[in-house]
């Protein structure tokens, strides 16, 4: 930590709450153009206010009793509520083997993405480092999240979309593997598309959170660059790591063991 952390500008409650009229704003513009959304946006406001406040207090115990097991705690929250948010965000209704998928490929990308990052490039000592640790693993497994939703709503809405293709193919011999090629790269190509158009714009169009946060808090602006590089090379391996898995083999629970399109009732 750069030693101009002391001298970071402290944020008042009540400086703070003046932010909220942006919510108002927000509020004004919806009631206007008639669209009922005011419920959502309160309830969207106050969890994320709870939920960050409570956060809050809980790190600061984290950081100031530091041990592996309440660091892996923390993961295994961070990680369930993400599976469980990714899950939730799909508009099709899943099948319990991808459910199942969903979680297994979530943490999968996660361990191989924490083990190169934090271990070998961040180096952290030791390795149950909440400081670093949490952060970190917070921002890749978010955009993990975000990744596989896509990809399970675009692999979902496809095998829906384009049955009577896949049928076609499969009388004309094609494996299931080459019949749902085509929806499978589609919706791996959806799900890493945000985190690509979001790298070509970093540091031109936008600051980074962990960068800005790092500069605000007195960190030498290349070091928080050099931090910001890796931990967008980390969410993009995670992100592809993660859709990779689940959309490669959740195509295979769309079909028969004899190679059949299954009912969409059963699947």
């Amino acid at each position: 930590m750069n030693s101009n952390q002391s001298s970071v500008m402290d944020l008042p409650v009540l400086s703070l709450a003046l932010a909220y009229v942006f919510v108002l704003v927000l509020l004004v513009i919806f009631r206007s153009r008639g669209i009922r959304r005011e419920r959502q946006i309160l309830i969207a406001t106050t969890r994320m206010t709870i939920q960050l406040t409570v956060m809050g207090y809980i790190l600061m115990y984290v950081f100031q009793n530091p041990s592996w097991w309440l660091t892996l705690i923390m993961l295994l929250i961070m990680l369930g509520f993400a599976i469980f948010n990714a899950q939730k965000r799909v508009k099709l209704p899943l099948s319990r083997p991808l459910r199942r998928l969903m979680g297994l490929s979530m943490l999968c990308g996660y361990l191989c993405t924490a083990l190169i990052f934090l271990l070998l490039v961040l180096r952290i000592r030791p390795w149950f480092n909440p400081q670093y640790c949490i952060p970190v693993s917070g921002m890749i497994i978010g955009n993990a999240m975000t990744g596989i939703s896509l990809g399970a709503n675009k692999l979902c809405n496809g095998m829906k979309e384009q049955r009577p293709k896949i049928e076609n193919s499969l009388m004309l011999g094609a494996s299931p593997a080459a019949a749902a090629k085509e929806i499978v790269n589609d919706a791996f190509d959806s799900a890493i598309l945000p985190t690509m158009n979001n790298m070509l714009t970093m540091g031109i169009v936008s600051l980074p959170g962990m960068m800005t946060g790092q500069i605000l808090s007195g960190t030498f602006p290349l070091t928080a660059i050099k931090y910001q590089i890796g931990i967008m090379l980390a969410i993009l391996g995670c992100t592809a790591i993660t859709v990779v898995l689940f959309v490669t083999l959740g195509y295979k629970t769309f079909f028969t063991s004899g190679a059949a399109l299954k009912l969409e009732e059963t699947v």
